[in-house]
C-alpha cells in the first residue's frame, strides 16, 4: 500500500524517525495524500445529500443575499486557485518529463469540489435555512487538517529558500479563502422572504454554527435579562412542534395500535370466560356440560354484556400495552438522531481517561518531548467540546420529544373527554381526569428526557468495566462484585418505593377530590359554618399522606447513601484486591487515576439507572391510568338516526335507553313523532324521566332497543345552565358569525337588554367561572339566548323557565318559546313544570316512570280525564270554568297582549352574587355614557377598545390575571422554607455534607500520596505494614464519607415532611377562613393548582433540589481546591473563569425563573378549560361544537409549549457555555502540568487533571440546581401568598352567645348599612325594622334593591358598614362568626351536595342520632327514597350529588334544614328547579314545621308569600314598604304593581 502511495507522490510516505525527536513533523507525502483526501472523503460521501432541495419542483428559490453572494465569489475563488496549480502541473510537466500523479489529482478534485460546493450554495436557496452543515462541518475539517501542511510549509520557508515558490502562495491563498468561508458561514443568512418568520422564531433560519452552540436563542436571554418576560416576547413555535401536527401523527399511529390491542383484550376475555366454564362444568358429566353450553349461547346478549362490564369496571381489564408502541411510532425520527448523538458522546468519554493515563506518563518520564504533552493537552481541550456539542445536542432532542410527548397526550385526552361515553364518565370524576393531564402526562414528560439512559447506561458501564480490566486485570471482577450486589438492594427500593408512590397517587387524587367540592361550594361551608368538619377530613387524608412521603423519603435516603458507597466500594475493593494478590503488584499514578476517572465515569450510569428506572416505574403507572382512560368506551350514538322522515322531525321508536350498560332503563318503550315546527310540552313529576328523554335525543344515554331519529341541528337549553368564561357575548354567539341584527334581536327577546344595562361593560363583561357573576335566572337566559342565536331546527329545551320570575317566563314564553315568539316556526320540545303555559301548547307529553302515559292536545288531555286532568286539578287552582281560567291565567286578551308589548321586561330577580353586586354599583357611574357607546358596538370596534386601556370598564374583568411575580425571588423565601424545616435541622444537614466533602478530599489525596509510594519503593520490595496502612486509612475515609451524607438525607428527609406538613396545614386554614367575596374573585382553577402542583413542589421536589443543589456547591470547591493543591498557579486562572461563569449565570437565571413562572401561568387555562368542557360535555356535544373546543384547546397548548420549550433551549444554551468553561478548566490544569513538568509528581497531576474532567459536569449541575432551586422555591411563594389573605372575622371570639340562643328569634335593624367594598356605594341604605318572635316575612324587590344582600348581612358575609343587627338582644357583630351561622338555617337557591354518605351531608360533626337523620328525611319526603337504597344513611353522593335529581337535591337541602331547627329560617326561594309537587311538599313541610320559628322567605315568585304575615318591599337598598300582603294590595304601591303582573288580584289566591 505504501509503495503505491510513495510512487504516487513522488516521496516517503511514513518514516517513523520523523517523530521521534523534538521538532517532529509529518512526511510531505501524507500530508498530500491523508491529510487531503479525509476531508474531501468525508464531503463526498455527504453532499450529495444536500442538493436534494433542487429536485423538489415545488420549492419556491428565495432571493440573493449579500452573505450568499460573498460566500460565491469566495467559492469562484477558490476554483480558479485550483485551476491554477493544475495549470502550474500541465505547465511543468512539459518542461520536465514526469510530474508525480498528485499534482494532477489534487488539484482536479479541488476543482470538482469546489465546484460542488457553489452548487450546495445554490441549492441551499430553496431550503429556510439557507446554511449547510455538511458544508460548516467540511472547513471546520479541511482547517484542521490544513494545519499541518501549513506549520510545516512555514518552518521550511524559515529554514531555507522556499522551492515551489508558486504552489506555496497557491496554498496560503487557498488557505485564507478557506478560513473566510468558514467565518462567513458562522452567521445567519436571511433572505428578505423569511425576515417575517424570523422575527417569529429565528431558529428556522440560524447558521449552523448558531444552531449548535444555541447562539440564536442569546437576544431572549438579553432580553430576560434586562427585564421580567413576558408571553408575547417568547418565539413561536416550529410548524411541525405545533398540537395539532403532533396530535395529528399520534392519533394516526394510536388507532392502528389500539385496535391492535383491543384484538388481544377480546382473546384474553375469551379465554377468561372458557376457564370459567371449564370450571364451573369440571364436575359434570359430559352430556350435562354440553346442555349447559348450549344453554349459555341461547341466553341473550345482555347477560354476556354485563359479565364484561364486570371486567372492564374501574379495576377490570383493559386494552393495554399500545401507548408505549404508539409514542415510540410517532416519535421515531427524533428517537434514533438522539441515539447517534448519544452514541458519540459515549464514545468520546471513554477517550479523555486514555488521554489522562497519556498525561500521566508523559509527567513521569523525563525522555518525553514537549510537543507530545502539548498535543494531549489540547486533544482532552477538543474531546470535552465535541463531546459536550453532541451531548446538548441530544438533551435538546430528548426534552423536546418530552413537551411534544406531553402534548400529544393532553391533546389525546382532551380529544377522548369529548366523545366519551357516560359509563366511563362517571368511571373518573373531572378531578382524576384533570389529574390525568397534569400529573401523568408530566410523568411521560420526565421519562421522555432519559429515555436513552436506559441502553446507554448499561453501554457506559460496560465499556468502564473492559477498560479497568485493561489497566487492573482480574481485581476490577473485586469491584464488579461489589456493583452487582448493589443491585438487589436497589431493586428491592425501588419496589418498596413504586407501591409507596400508588397508595400516594390514591391520597392525592382524594384529597385533590375533596379540596375541589369544598371549593365549588365554599359558599354553602360558609353559610353552614362546616368548615372545621371538611379541615379535618383533608387534614386526614394529608396525613396519610405525609405518612407515605416520609417513608418514601428513607427510601431515598438509603438508596443514595448505596450510590455514593458504590464507587468508593467499588475503586476501594479493586485497588485493595490488586495490591493483595500479588507482591509485584504496585498502584501507580496510571494505574489508580485512569482507574479512578473510569469510575468516575461510572459513577454518571449508575446514578442515573436507578433514577430512570424508578422514572419508568411511575410512567408505568401512569401507562396503565392513560391506557385505561384513552381505551375506554366512546359515547355510542349508533341509536340516533338522522334519516329524512317527511312531516316528522323527531321520531321515537320503541326507544328504551338506560343511563349505564346494565341498569335499570330510564326511558321505557317510548314511542313519539314530533311533527316539525310544532311546540310539545313534556310534563310529570320529579324522577319521572323528563330529563332522561332529553339525553336521549342527544345521545347521551346507553341504547338498549329502538332508535330516535332526530332530522336537523340541534340546540340545546340544558336545566342547569353552563356558562363558559368568557364575556357574554361570546357566550351567546358561541363560536357563531356575529350577525349585529339578529344579535340585537335575540338579547331583546331573551330580556337581556335590561341586564347589559346593570353589567359594567355591557355584552363584553367577562362571565367567570361557571357563571359565577351572573344571577341564576341570567344564567338560564344567556343559556336560551344562546341556542336562539345558533339559529337551529329542533330546540331542546330542558326547564329553562325555572330560574326566572314569573312574569319574565311569561315574556321569555310569548317572545322566544310560545307560538307568536321569535322560534315559533321551529320544533320546540320544552320540558316544564309550570302549568300556566300548557293551554298554548301544540302537544303534551306526560311522563311517568320514565313511560309516556298519554299525549295529546290540552283540550283532550283534559277532557281524557287521566292523570294529567287529575294533576290539574291539584294544582290549578280550578274554582271557575277551566277555559275561563285559562285565558286570564295566560293573558291570551289582545289587549293585554298589546301592552306587554311596549313594556320592557322586567329584569327578574336573581340570587345575586357579591360580585355581581358589586359591579353593579362600580357600573352605576359609567353605565349612562357606556350603555349607549357600547350597543352600537361591532366586536372589530371593541378591539380598538381593547387597545385603549383607559376606556376599560373598571369592573368589567372579574377575574384578575394571575398575579406573576417578577424579579428575583426574595431570600426571605429560601428563609421561610428553611424555618418550616426547622432551623436546628437545616444546619444539622449542612454540617453533614461539609463533613461528606471533606472526607472526600482526604480520600483523593491519600490515593495521590499511596500512588507516589510506587516511585519511591521503585525497586524495593513495597513493606506490608505500609500497604495495610494505606488501605485501611482510604477504606476508613471513605465510609466515613458515606455515614456523613446518611445521616444529612435522613435529617433532611424529616426536615422536608416537616415543612410540608406546616405550609399545607397554613393554606387549608387560611383558604377555608377567608372572606367570599375572595373566592368570587379567583378561579377554582387556580386554588386548586396551589393545592395540587405547589404542594406537590413542596412535597417532592424542592427536598431533591436543596440537596443536589448542596452537594453540588460542595463538590465543586473541592475539585478547585485540589487544582489549586497540585498546581497554585491555576487559582490565577480561577478568576477570570468564575467571572465567566457568574455573568453566564446571572444572565440565564432570571430568564429561565421567568420561563418557569410563564409555564406555570400558562398552564392553569388549560386544566381550567378542561374542566369546563367537562362540565359543559352534553351542550357542547349537543351543538356539535366539539372541533372549535379541540382547537381551543389546541391553541392555549401552543402558548404553554413554546414557554416551556423556550425554556428547554435556555437550558442548552446555557450548558453549552458552561460546559466550555469545564473545558478550559481541564485545558488549563492539564497545560499547567505540562508547563511544570520537572517539579510534579505523577500522583498529584493525575489528581488534578481527574478532577478537573469531572468538574465540568458538576459546574453545570450547580448552574441547574440552583435555577431549579430558584424556579421550585415559587412554589413557597405561591403558597405564603395565600397564606397572607386576609381572614374574616373569627369563628369564635371571646364573646359567646348565651346557651339556647336565638330562644325567641326577633330580627332588629338598626339603621343598617352596607357596601361590597371600601371604595363602592353602600347596597343597603340604613334599614330599620323590627321582626318579630315567630313572625313569617316575605322580602320581595327587583334585581339589585338588595334582597340577597339582606340574608349576606344575617350571616355577616358582608360586614356592616354602620348600624347593626340585633338578634334576641345579642349584636351580631360582637360573636364569632360560627357562634352566629350555627344558630341561623338556610335554604339556600342552589342545592350544593358534597361526595361522601348522605348522612355526611346533612350532619357532618355527627351531633345526631340516626332517629333524628331518618326523622328529617321523613318531613323531607326523602325517606322512602333513601330506604330503597341497601346502604341507607349511608348511601353514597357521587361529585356535586349528580346521582340524585335537581329536586332531590333540593329536598336533601331542605333535611340539613329541618335537622338544624334553629329558630331563625331563611329561605332563598328554592322552588326554581323543582315540579309543582315537590314546590308543593316543601311549602307545606315549612309551615308545618317551621312554625314556631322567625322565616324570612326571599321571594321570586309572589304565590309564595301570599300567606305571610308581613312583606317587605325593598327598593335600591330602601325599604319603601312593610306591610301585611292584604294591606299592601289595597295601597296601590310598588307591590300591588308587582302582584297585578304576576296575575295575583287577592291573596286567595295562592294555591299555585
Amino acid at each position: 500500500m505504501s509503495a503505491a502511495l510513495e510512487e504516487f507522490c513522488g516521496s516517503v510516505f511514513w518514516n517513523d524517525s520523523y517523530l521521534a525527536r523534538p521538532d517532529a513533523d509529518l512526511p510531505v507525502c501524507f500530508q498530500q495524500t491523508v491529510l487531503v483526501w479525509v476531508p474531501l472523503g468525508f464531503f463526498w460521501i455527504l453532499a450529495p445529500w444536500q442538493l436534494l432541495p433542487m429536485c423538489k419542483s415545488r420549492a419556491k428559490k428565495s432571493s440573493v443575499t449579500k452573505l450568499y453572494i460573498i460566500k460565491q465569489i469566495l467559492a469562484a475563488l477558490l476554483v480558479l486557485t485550483a485551476v491554477a496549480e493544475l495549470a502550474l502541473a500541465f505547465v511543468e510537466d512539459t518542461e520536465q518529463n514526469t510530474v508525480p500523479a498528485v499534482k494532477y489529482t489534487n488539484p482536479s478534485l479541488y476543482i470538482a469540489t469546489w465546484l460542488l460546493v457553489l452548487l450546495i450554495h445554490e441549492a441551499r436557496r430553496f431550503c429556510l435555512r439557507r446554511d449547510s452543515g455538511v458544508l460548516f462541518c467540511f472547513w471546520v475539517l479541511s482547517l484542521l487538517c490544513g494545519i499541518l501542511p501549513f506549520q510545516s510549509l512555514v518552518r521550511r520557508a524559515l529554514q531555507e529558500p522556499i522551492s515551489d515558490l508558486p504552489r506555496f502562495i497557491l496554498f496560503f491563498i487557498s488557505y485564507g479563502l478557506q478560513l473566510l468561508l468558514f467565518l462567513v458561514s458562522g452567521f445567519s443568512d436571511v433572505a428578505p422572504e423569511t425576515k417575517e418568520m424570523r422575527k417569529k422564531n429565528p431558529e428556522v433560519t440560524a447558521s449552523f454554527l448558531s444552531s449548535i452552540t444555541f447562539e440564536w436563542y442569546s437576544s431572549i436571554v438579553l432580553k430576560g435579562y434586562r427585564k421580567p418576560l413576558e408571553i408575547e416576547d417568547i418565539w413561536e413555535l416550529k410548524d411541525k412542534d405545533r398540537t395539532q401536527a403532533l396530535s395529528t401523527a399520534f392519533e394516526k399511529n394510536m388507532k392502528t395500535a389500539l385496535q391492535k390491542a383491543q384484538a388481544e383484550l377480546e382473546k384474553r376475555k375469551h379465554k377468561k370466560r372458557r376457564q370459567k366454564v371449564d370450571l364451573d362444568h369440571g364436575n359434570m358429566t359430559k352430556a350435562q356440560s354440553q346442555d349447559i353450553l348450549v344453554l349459555e349461547e341461547k341466553q341473550p346478549k345482555k347477560k354476556k354484556k354485563k359479565g364484561d362490564e364486570g371486567d372492564s369496571g374501574p379495576h377490570g381489564d383493559y386494552a393495554r400495552g399500545w401507548l408505549m408502541k404508539t409514542l415510540g411510532k410517532t416519535y421515531r425520527r427524533n428517537l434514533m438522531l438522539a441515539v447517534a448523538f448519544k452514541v458519540v458522546h459515549d464514545a468520546l468519554v471513554f477517550v479523555s481517561p486514555q488521554l489522562l493515563k497519556l498525561l500521566i506518563a508523559f509527567v513521569s518520564n523525563e525522555d518525553s518531548f514537549a510537543w507530545q504533552g502539548y498535543l494531549y493537552a489540547i486533544l482532552l481541550f477538543l474531546t470535552a467540546v465535541i463531546q459536550s456539542l453532541c451531548l446538548q445536542q441530544h438533551f435538546s432532542l430528548c426534552f423536546q420529544l418530552g413537551i411534544n410527548v406531553r402534548a400529544s397526550l393532553i391533546a389525546a385526552i382532551y380529544k377522548k373527554s369529548l366523545t366519551m361515553s357516560g359509563a366511563t364518565r362517571k368511571e373518573s370524576t373531572v378531578g382524576e381526569t384533570v389529574n390525568l393531564m397534569s400529573a401523568d402526562a408530566q410523568r411521560f414528560m420526565d421519562l421522555a428526557n432519559f429515555i436513552h439512559q436506559l441502553w446507554s447506561c448499561p453501554l457506559q458501564i460496560i465499556l468502564s468495566i473492559v477498560f479497568l480490566w485493561g489497566e487492573l486485570g482480574p481485581s476490577v471482577l473485586a469491584g464488579l462484585a461489589v456493583m452487582v450486589l448493589l443491585i438487589p438492594i436497589n431493586a428491592l427500593l425501588v419496589a418498596k418505593a413504586k407501591t409507596i408512590q400508588v397508595r400516594n397517587m390514591k391520597n392525592k387524587d382524594e384529597r385533590m377530590k375533596i379540596m375541589t367540592e369544598i371549593l365549588n361550594g365554599i359558599k354553602i361551608l360558609k353559610l353552614f359554618a362546616w368548615e372545621p368538619s371538611f379541615e379535618k377530613r383533608i387534614n386526614g387524608i394529608r396525613a396519610h399522606e405525609l405518612k407515605n412521603l416520609l417513608n418514601f423519603s428513607y427510601l431515598q435516603s438509603v438508596s443514595v447513601f448505596v450510590f455514593t458507597c458504590a464507587p468508593f466500594l467499588v475503586s476501594l475493593a479493586s485497588f485493595a484486591v490488586y495490591v493483595l494478590v500479588d507482591e509485584n503488584n504496585i498502584l501507580d499514578a496510571q494505574k489508580a487515576f485512569t482507574a479512578i476517572s473510569l469510575f468516575n465515569v461510572l459513577r454518571f450510569p449508575m446514578a442515573m439507572l436507578p433514577m430512570v428506572l424508578s422514572s419508568v416505574v411511575q410512567a408505568n403507572v401512569s401507562t396503565a391510568r392513560l391506557e385505561r382512560y384513552l381505551s375506554g368506551e366512546n359515547l355510542d350514538t349508533s341509536a340516533i338516526y338522522h334519516n329524512t322522515i317527511p312531516g316528522s322531525a323527531v321520531r321515537f321508536s320503541e326507544a328504551t335507553f338506560s343511563w349505564e350498560q346494565d341498569s335499570s332503563p330510564a326511558i321505557r318503550d317510548v314511542t313519539l313523532d314530533i311533527a316539525p315546527g310544532s311546540l310539545v310540552a313534556v310534563v310529570g313529576a320529579v324522577g319521572s324521566g323528563k330529563s332522561s328523554l332529553v339525553s336521549a335525543m342527544l345521545g347521551e344515554m346507553e341504547n338498549i332497543k329502538g332508535h330516535v331519529n332526530i332530522q336537523g341541528s340541534l340546540a340545546y337549553v340544558p336545566q342547569q345552565a353552563w356558562i363558559q368564561n368568557a364575556t357574554l357575548k361570546d357566550n351567546i354567539l358561541f363560536g357563531s358569525e356575529l350577525d349585529e341584527a339578529r344579535y340585537q334581536q335575540v338579547l331583546k327577546a331573551c330580556a337581556l337588554l335590561p341586564d347589559l344595562k346593570l353589567l359594567p361593560a355591557g355584552d363584553q363583561t367577562e362571565i367567570g367561572e361557571k357563571g359565577i357573576n351572573l344571577s341564576g335566572g341570567q344564567k338560564q337566559r344567556v343559556s336560551l339566548a344562546r341556542a336562539v342565536y345558533s339559529n337551529a331546527d329542533i330546540y331542546v329545551l330542558d326547564d329553562p323557565l325555572s330560574a326566572v320570575d314569573a312574569h319574565v317566563g311569561k315574556y321569555l314564553f310569548e317572545h322566544v318559546l310560545g307560538p307568536k315568539g321569535l322560534l315559533q316556526n321551529k320544533t320546540r320540545i320544552l320540558v316544564t313544570h309550570g302549568i300556566s303555559f300548557l293551554p298554548q301548547v301544540d302537544n303534551i307529553v306526560v311522563l311517568a316512570a320514565g313511560a309516556v302515559t298519554e299525549h295529546g292536545s290540552y283540550s283532550n288531555l283534559l277532557a281524557n280525564k287521566g292523570a294529567f286532568a287529575q294533576f290539574l286539578n291539584l294544582y290549578g287552582n280550578q274554582e271557575e270554568d277551566v277555559s275561563e281560567k285559562n285565558t286570564t291565567a295566560v293573558g291570551l286578551a289582545g289587549g293585554e297582549e298589546q301592552s306587554d308589548d311596549d313594556l320592557e321586561p322586567f329584569v327578574e330577580e336573581g340570587s345575586e352574587d357579591v360580585v355581581t353586586m358589586t359591579l353593579k354599583r362600580e357600573a352605576s357611574i359609567h353605565r349612562r355614557q357606556l350603555s349607549h357607546r357600547l350597543s352600537k358596538k361591532s366586536t372589530s370596534s371593541w378591539k380598538k377598545a381593547k387597545e385603549e386601556p383607559p376606556k376599560k370598564v373598571k369592573g368589567q374583568k372579574l377575574i384578575e390575571k394571575e398575579t406573576v411575580e417578577t424579579g428575583k425571588v426574595k431570600f426571605s423565601m429560601y428563609l421561610r422554607y428553611l424555618r418550616a424545616v426547622g432551623l436546628c435541622y437545616s444546619f444539622w444537614i449542612a454540617m453533614g455534607y461539609v463533613g461528606e466533602y471533606v472526607a472526600y478530599v482526604g480520600t483523593s489525596l491519600w490515593l495521590s500520596a499511596w500512588t507516589d509510594d510506587a516511585q519511591r519503593y521503585l525497586n524495593q520490595t513495597y513493606p506490608t505494614e505500609q500497604r495495610d496502612l494505606r488501605i485501611g486509612v482510604f477504606g476508613a475515609l471513605g465510609v466515613s464519607q458515606a455515614l456523613f451524607l446518611l445521616f444529612a438525607t435522613i435529617l433532611s428527609a424529616r426536615g422536608s415532611v416537616r415543612a410540608s406538613r406546616v405550609m399545607h396545614q397554613q393554606l387549608l386554614s387560611n383558604i377555608l377562613r377567608v372572606p367570599m367575596s375572595f373566592f368570587d374573585t379567583t378561579p377554582t382553577g387556580r386554588i386548586v393548582n396551589r393545592f395540587a402542583k405547589d404542594i406537590f413542589t413542596v412535597d417532592e421536589t424542592i427536598p431533591m433540589s436543596f440537596r443536589s443543589w448542596l452537594s453540588c456547591f460542595m463538590g465543586i470547591i473541592s475539585t478547585l481546591v485540589m487544582i489549586c493543591l497540585a498546581t497554585p498557579y491555576f487559582a490565577l486562572i480561577i478568576i477570570p473563569l468564575s467571572i465567566f461563569y457568574y455573568f453566564v449565570l446571572r444572565f440565564y437565571v432570571s430568564t429561565s425563573r421567568q420561563l418557569r413562572r410563564l409555564d406555570s401561568v400558562t398552564r392553569s387555562p388549560i386544566y381550567s378549560h378542561f374542566g369546563e368542557t367537562v362540565s359543559g360535555l352534553s351542550v357542547i356535544r349537543a351543538y356539535g361544537h366539539q372541533e372549535r373546543f379541540l382547537q381551543h384547546n389546541e391553541a392555549i397548548m401552543d402558548i404553554n409549549q413554546k414557554s416551556v420549550y423556550s425554556w428547554i433551549i435556555s437550558n442548552r444554551w446555557l450548558a453549552i457555555r458552561l460546559e466550555f468553561v469545564g473545558s478550559l478548566v481541564v485545558f488549563f490544569s492539564a497545560l499547567l502540568a505540562v508547563i511544570s513538568k520537572g517539579t510534579l509528581e505523577g500522583g498529584i497531576v493525575g489528581l488534578s487533571v481527574s478532577s478537573a474532567l469531572s468538574v465540568t459536569q458538576t459546574l453545570n449541575w450547580l448552574v441547574r440546581t440552583s435555577s431549579e432551586l430558584e424556579t421550585n422555591i415559587v412554589a413557597v411563594e405561591r403558597v405564603h401568598e395565600y397564606t397572607k389573605v386576609k381572614n374574616e372575622a373569627p369563628w369564635v371570639t371571646g364573646k359567646r352567645p348565651p346557651h339556647g340562643w336565638p330562644s325567641k328569634g326577633e330580627i332588629q335593624f338598626i339603621d343598617y348599612k352596607v357596601r361590597y367594598r371600601p371604595e363602592l356605594d353602600l347596597v343597603l341604605q340604613g334599614i330599620t325594622c323590627n321582626i318579630g318572635s315567630t313572625e313569617k316575612v316575605g322580602v320581595v324587590g327587583r334585581t339589585g334593591a338588595g334582597k340577597s344582600s339582606l340574608t349576606n348581612c344575617l350571616f355577616r358575609v358582608l360586614e356592616a358598614a354602620g348600624g347593626k343587627i340585633i338578634i334576641d338582644e345579642v349584636d351580631i357583630a360582637t360573636i364569632g362568626l360560627h357562634d352566629l351561622r350555627k344558630n341561623l338555617t338556610i335554604i339556600p337557591q342552589d342545592p350544593v351536595l358534597f361526595t361522601g354518605t348522605l348522612r355526611m351531608n346533612l350532619d357532618p360533626f355527627d351531633q345526631y342520632s340516626d332517629e333524628e337523620v331518618w326523622k328529617a328525611l321523613e318531613l323531607a319526603h326523602l325517606k322512602t327514597y333513601v330506604q330503597g337504597h341497601p346502604e341507607g344513611l349511608l348511601h353514597t353522593l357521587s361529585e356535586g350529588g349528580e346521582n340524585l335529581s335537581v329536586g332531590q337535591r333540593q329536598l336533601v337541602c331542605l333535611a340539613r334544614a329541618l335537622l338544624r331547627k334553629a329558630k331563625i329560617l331563611i329561605l332563598d326561594e328554592a322552588t326554581a328547579a323543582v315540579d309543582l309537587e315537590t314546590d308543593h311538599l316543601i311549602q307545606t313541610t315549612i309551615r308545618s314545621e317551621f312554625a314556631d320559628c322567625t322565616v324570612l322567605t326571599i321571594a321570586h315568585r309572589l304565590h309564595t308569600i301570599m300567606d305571610s304575615n308581613r312583606v317587605m318591599v325593598l327598593q335600591a337598598g330602601q325599604i319603601v314598604e312593610f306591610d301585611s300582603p292584604e294591606e299592601l294590595l289595597q295601597k296601590q304601591g310598588i307591590f300591588s304593581a308587582m302582584a297585578k303582573d304576576a296575575g295575583i288580584t287577592n291573596t286567595e289566591s295562592t294555591a299555585l
